[in-house]
């Protein structure tokens, strides 16, 4: 039973969300044979403020 965790700076469409599930969920089945009804993906939507990098938030970054 695959688990993938997406953590993404800021927020997704539900068009978005839904073709990076099917996307993932495609590629799990056809390179590690695994079926689509067995694999969880979880979307976490970090707010810029609360992620960092270089020293700097997202938020600060243009």
């Amino acid at each position: 039973m695959p688990y993938v965790n997406v953590k993404v700076a800021g927020k997704l469409s539900k068009k978005q969300k839904e073709e990076i599930v099917e996307g993932i969920t495609k590629l799990l089945e056809k390179v590690a044979n695994k079926p689509p009804q067995a694999t969880y993906v979880v979307i976490e939507e970090i707010d810029r403020d609360n992620w960092g990098k270089g020293g700097k938030l997202l938020s600060e970054k243009k």
